[in-house]
């Protein structure tokens, strides 16, 4: 008896283990007790919770051309790609402010636990009301920000004047891609990276558990593989000094609530599919557009030019040779801007 109880002990004892080793630490809430230090303008949304901003071109009062930009993946409101390598007084040219924000959980903008592409969708929304940025502004995003950009337009179109798609991550689950394509676009990744976006889309609540475990590789993103980068990307990378000295911030917080949230919601079960969008311009009164590189090792070209050539309101442009870095690249910027904003 004392040795079935023993036994029985010692199970409870590891199942305790692994289910404490399986989850995440609460984050590290900026201005908490222990936390990072809040050095950003924030404005306080309608939960309580606050964003943290950063202001870029004319003041906004003067602004003819008002846009919200939304940050990559593992990334934070000093990462504007679209503000990178501009010609000088180009801005002040197009009478253009930009305004980037931490997306919930990352850099100083508090975490979200039940962000959904709608609730970040109302962020957009409330942060641009609370600048006093009008009834329309444009929204810019790129990489996983770019994807967020669909429950933008799915939620809020009334309040666009356009938006602008920057190499978006595609959720391989979206019912609208043929299964053929999603097969051959899934198996095209490395296999880490098979195994990472399918533990966050099947097992969501083991994606802490396995971003930061040290048994496999994890995801070729968070390891910052170079083998994931095209020979662009690995140009850019080289001669750019963005965003570098910065990496630490975008996870202050915690992995849980940035890195792992982000990872849970791009390819989790979302509750509308981008092709089943309605034209947010019926009248021609805005455009949306979508760039995308061509040898792009992140995110499949090939599904990119699926969801282009069945929304028929998208406006695609495919650059050849052109990796995930894209805006990182000279002079493109200008272009992109100016194409928006009809220029």
């Amino acid at each position: 008896m004392q040795q079935k109880r023993t036994l029985i002990f010692l199970l409870v004892a590891l199942i305790a283990l692994a289910y404490r080793a399986i989850q995440p630490p609460p984050p590290r809430t900026c201005g908490s007790p222990g936390g990072p230090p809040t050095t950003a303008p924030r404005i306080r949304l309608r939960d309580g919770r606050h964003l943290a901003y950063k202001e870029h071109g004319v003041p906004r009062e003067l602004a003819k051309n008002k846009i919200v930009f939304l940050h990559g993946f593992a990334s934070t409101r000093h990462d504007t790609v679209i503000t990178v390598n501009l010609p000088s007084g180009l801005l002040e040219e197009l009478g253009a402010y930009i305004v980037s924000f931490d997306r919930p959980g990352y850099g100083e903008s508090d975490p979200d636990p039940i962000r959904t592409p709608k609730s970040l969708a109302f962020d957009v929304e409330e942060l641009a009301d609370k600048l006093g940025l009008g009834p329309k502004f444009y929204v810019f995003g790129y990489s996983m920000g770019g994807q967020a950009v669909w429950g933008v337009l799915k939620y809020i179109p009334h309040r666009l004047a356009g938006a602008t798609l920057l190499t978006p991550v595609t959720n391989y689950w979206w019912n609208a891609f043929p299964s053929n394509l999603f097969t051959k676009a899934y198996y095209k990744q490395p296999a880490q990276d098979q195994w990472a976006v399918g533990v966050a889309h099947y097992l969501p609540s083991l994606t802490y558990w396995w971003i930061t475990q040290k048994w496999f590789p994890t995801s070729s993103v968070v390891e910052y593989n170079p083998a994931i980068f095209s020979q662009q990307d690995l140009s850019i990378i080289r001669s750019s000094n963005f965003s570098k000295g910065r990496e630490n911030q975008a996870v202050q917080q915690g992995e849980s609530e940035s890195i792992c949230r982000d990872m849970i919601i791009g390819f989790g079960a979302w509750d509308f599919d981008p092709l089943k969008i309605d034209n947010p311009f019926p009248k021609n009164e805005g455009q949306v557009h979508l760039w995308q590189g061509e040898d792009d090792q992140l995110v499949p070209a090939m599904l990119q030019r699926y969801l282009a050539q069945n929304i028929p309101w998208i406006h695609y442009h495919e650059l050849p040779g052109a990796g995930h870095m894209f805006p990182l690249g000279d002079k493109l910027n200008e272009v992109i801007l100016k194409t928006q904003l009809l220029i």
